[in-house]
């Protein structure tokens, strides 16, 4: 009979034990689910981006001490990204906090500061953002558009 008590009371102390694991186990976990939805709409939107523009973001950080934003992609369709290569398009970058509009420079010897090759398959392509005023930091979000693409909540490294 005794031996029945201690095991009961044995059990209710682990139970209470899991339940206080679980509840203050409980914020972490739902950070856990908040980053892997945020890392499935991610995907999503890449997988999307490929299919449609044949191309992967393969960086966005500062350069030139903040005065530039560079901004790399990959083709992984020539064809698909032939419409990103465009002499009429003027791509721009969106950041995302202040709505301002940063663009490509133009130099007068070199042209726009960008590439602009025909696309070919599994090379890196490559565009600067002026950011003279150092608006865009590591960290802020911004979306880059290039005609109809537009690339929406990129972290800027």
């Amino acid at each position: 009979m005794k031996l029945t008590q201690y095991t009961s009371k044995y059990r209710l102390a682990g139970m209470l034990f899991l339940a206080a694991s679980l509840l203050w186990a409980a914020p972490a976990l739902a950070d856990n689910a908040k980053t892997l939805a945020k890392a499935v709409q991610d995907r999503t939107a890449a997988v999307g981006m490929t299919e449609k523009w044949g191309i992967a973001v393969t960086a966005i950080h500062t350069a030139a001490a903040g005065n530039m934003v560079d901004f790399r992609y990959k083709v992984l369709d020539a064809q698909k990204a032939e419409a990103l290569f465009s002499k009429k398009t003027r791509p721009h970058l969106i950041h995302q906090k202040t709505g301002k509009v940063l663009a490509v420079p133009r130099t007068a010897k070199v042209g726009p500061l960008m590439s602009s090759y025909h696309p070919k398959q599994d090379r890196i392509y490559w565009m600067f953002f002026g950011n003279q005023t150092k608006l865009v930091k590591p960290g802020d979000k911004v979306t880059v558009v290039i005609g109809e693409f537009k690339a929406e909540n990129l972290v800027v490294q």
